[in-house]
């Protein structure tokens, strides 16, 4: 108390009063850029709701039975005023009214909880009250399929996955239900959200944007639409295939990394380094291509032609929750999970460190997110060891598909940026 510059409820006054005026502001500006009339008030009148509920509140804090009187009073005269505004001047809004509510608790709210508590809330006030018109455009861009997309993830995170038992299906083999599923629920949330950013946020950012979230979604995947593209694509826009494609092997790090932080942050905490490095490699590959491309071809648009642009979508705006890749994906990991569990029995490390070579052919999702959650009997420097070896596989496969499905069109670059990537994954690998 002695180091209290201000007393305590001063203190509590002036927050009250900025963040009632804060609020007040915010409405204001709203109902400005509207030809609306009728509205219950701006900057003054919402301060001195958040200073009456100041009031009320310091008057009886113990029971509180003034200031919900206050409320009480200030409830009925807001719903006076909404049916005035419905059955008279026939308009339906109240979010200014249930503001209003909002400002007259946030003194309560100041002595019974964190400050940051408080603050959040305000700042969802302000940031709800901007965004009505994003809000409103955001929903009608989304059709049934979408909300259809929503209830799915929900059902399989939600409602499935805390129902299913954590005990060993057989034992000695980490594989239970609930880690088969959690697996399956995390990589179908990466699917969906960059499935989302790219529909809805970077809908028109072209393809370099879309490499970028291809590598969190599959690296693999978008390696083929990019090159079975660039087979078709005019010869000034395939620089722009070739930085797609790179950016997507970067950000193919950055999975990993987050992937590490859910089930292995002990690994993580060791290890960060070398996928930091690799992540930087690959934007410096895919920054050199780019940067190539715009000093050969200073008239070239960044974006795809509008024909083109709506085909790829058409390829890539595929539903992220189909049932059936989901089961794939569950089976993928349990047949790794059995395979790495007998591998080490029979082989050891060696044969653990062959087998991830082997997988490259394959999606190696599966196979990693098994090495980072099994409790196996090895190093953690041998499951970095076999994560990379199976990134460098997949990247030569990746490599020779982009290859053949482009018509050796981006045959140089290609063979130029994975070997790069390629050797400084090795070097990374000789160290550990």
């Amino acid at each position: 108390m002695g180091n209290q510059v201000l007393p305590t409820e001063l203190t509590n006054f002036i927050i009250v009063l900025v963040l009632s005026l804060l609020i007040g502001l915010s409405q204001k500006k709203h109902f400005a850029k509207k030809s609306e009339n009728m509205h219950l008030g701006t900057d003054r009148t919402y301060t001195l709701i958040g200073l009456l509920g100041y009031a009320m509140y310091i008057l009886q804090p113990e029971t509180m039975v003034v200031y919900i009187g206050g409320g009480v009073a200030l409830f009925v005269l807001i719903a006076l005023f909404y049916s005035y505004k419905l059955f008279r001047l026939d308009q339906t809004g109240m979010t200014s009214l249930l503001i209003a509510l909002i400002t007259y608790s946030i003194a309560p709210l100041v002595y019974k909880t964190q400050m940051w508590v408080v603050i959040m809330l305000v700042v969802s006030v302000l940031i709800l009250n901007e965004m009505k018109a994003k809000f409103r455009d955001f929903s009608q861009k989304m059709n049934e399929q979408e909300f259809m997309n929503l209830a799915k993830f929900l059902v399989i995170s939600g409602v499935i996955l805390p129902v299913l038992p954590n005990e060993q299906i057989v034992e000695g083999i980490a594989l239970t239900p609930y880690n088969i599923w959690l697996t399956t629920v995390v990589i179908s949330g990466f699917s969906y959200i960059s499935y989302l950013l790219k529909r809805y946020v970077f809908n028109k950012s072209g393809i370099i944007v879309s490499g970028l979230l291809g590598g969190i979604y599959s690296s693999m995947a978008t390696t083929v639409i990019l090159t079975k593209k660039a087979a078709t694509a005019k010869e000034n826009e395939l620089g722009q295939y070739t930085t797609a494609v790179f950016c997507s092997v970067s950000t193919l790090y950055i999975k990993y990394m987050i992937l590490m932080a859910i089930f292995n942050m002990p690994l993580l905490n060791s290890y960060w380094y070398c996928f930091v490095i690799m992540f930087v490699c690959g934007l410096l590959v895919a920054g050199y291509f780019y940067f190539r491309y715009q000093k050969n071809n200073k008239t070239t648009k960044e974006s795809l032609d509008e024909s083109d642009q709506q085909e790829e979508e058409k390829e890539e705006d595929k539903n992220p929750l189909e049932f059936q890749i989901a089961i794939l994906f569950a089976i993928l990991f349990v047949v790794f999970t059995i395979a790495t569990h007998y591998t080490l029995r029979l082989f050891g490390t060696d044969g653990l460190r062959a087998l991830s070579i082997l997988v490259g052919a394959t999606d190696i999702t599966p196979f990693i997110l098994n090495l980072f959650q099994a409790k196996y009997d090895i190093a953690d420097s041998v499951i970095v060891m076999s994560t990379f070896q199976a990134i460098i596989s997949t990247n030569i496969i990746k490599m020779v598909y982009g290859i053949f499905l482009s018509k050796r069109r981006v045959l140089k670059p290609l063979l130029a940026g994975f070997a790069i990537v390629t050797i400084v994954n090795l070097s990374l690998f000789m160290l550990i």
